[in-house]
């Protein structure tokens, strides 16, 4: 069976990775000021990040409708010769429309195309992805693989570390007197995947740099029970020294960790200084 994996530009996996695995990647859309852009596609990380940066507007995302959803399957059941099924991951129903348009946009395709709610963001939802490509190379059919990444989805450890709540203060997500209190106290958030949902697991104090490695240490403990196949290291725009010191603590628990950079879904909520660990869990 030939399948074909695929997924909303949330996923934030790098090109090399989509190009090795013969991913295709719907965008999201960003609105940055009165101008729309395909995400990756139309707009690169770097030229997001320096809107980012330059601009008092905060960017935003908005989801790809059913009927991009419905051509974007067409267009890729027909690719390279012909493919028998779609499995289609997207980020969590729960923070965005994208799924449910994903769903309307792949009831013509029944039997052809899957779509995945990954209950998650991010590379933990590129973390699905590699998964769904190893069971293919195994020779699963579609609904066999389906079947097994949404049992294995609460598996998934997805969390970072903000360094500060200014983007998630714009964003509605942050009232005034925490963004404040935080400022003053050096508060660093800890955010963790739940159920689908964004929840603050903890909160650490300090530079960010310092207390980095007890995030990383928080997150090990509390999700120990580790698969040690791959881990991603995802992050904003962040000093190199940050992401070698977390590659360092990690490096003999994992087989494989990949580093990538956060595209427009993370960095307009967090904002630069974010970063994470991702996993699945046994």
């Amino acid at each position: 069976m030939k399948i074909k994996i695929t997924a909303d530009s949330s996923c934030d996996l790098s090109r090399e990775l989509i190009e090795k695995n013969n991913f295709s990647i719907l965008p999201v859309h960003i609105n940055l000021g009165d101008k729309e852009y395909a995400d990756s596609r139309d707009i690169s990380q770097e030229e997001f990040y320096k809107f980012l940066k330059e601009n008092p507007i905060l960017p935003k995302t908005s989801a790809y409708n059913a009927v991009e959803a419905s051509d974007f399957f067409k267009e890729q059941l027909e690719s390279d010769g012909g493919y028998d099924a779609i499995i289609h991951f997207t980020i969590s129903s729960k923070l965005s429309v994208i799924n449910q348009n994903s769903v309307v946009g792949a009831e013509e395709f029944k039997g052809k195309v899957f779509v995945v709610d990954s209950q998650s963001l991010s590379t933990g939802v590129g973390l699905q992805m590699l998964y769904a490509k190893d069971l293919a190379n195994e020779g699963l059919e579609a609904s066999e693989i389906y079947d097994k990444i949404c049992a294995r989805r609460d598996k998934v450890q997805a969390s970072f570390i903000i360094d500060k709540l200014t983007y998630l203060h714009k964003g509605g997500r942050c009232s005034s007197v925490a963004k404040w209190s935080a400022g003053l106290l050096q508060i660093k958030p800890i955010i963790v995947l739940k159920e689908g949902e964004m929840k603050v697991g903890n909160k650490l104090m300090g530079k960010f740099d310092k207390i980095v490695p007890k995030y990383v240490d928080y997150i090990l403990a509390n999700y120990s029970d580790i698969d040690r196949k791959r881990c991603f290291i995802t992050h904003t725009p962040i000093d190199s020294a940050i992401v070698e010191a977390i590659r360092e603590q990690i490096k003999d628990k994992f087989d494989e960790v990949i580093e990538t950079e956060a595209g427009c879904t993370v960095g307009t909520h967090c904002g630069p200084n974010t970063i994470g660990i991702l996993y699945y869990c046994k």
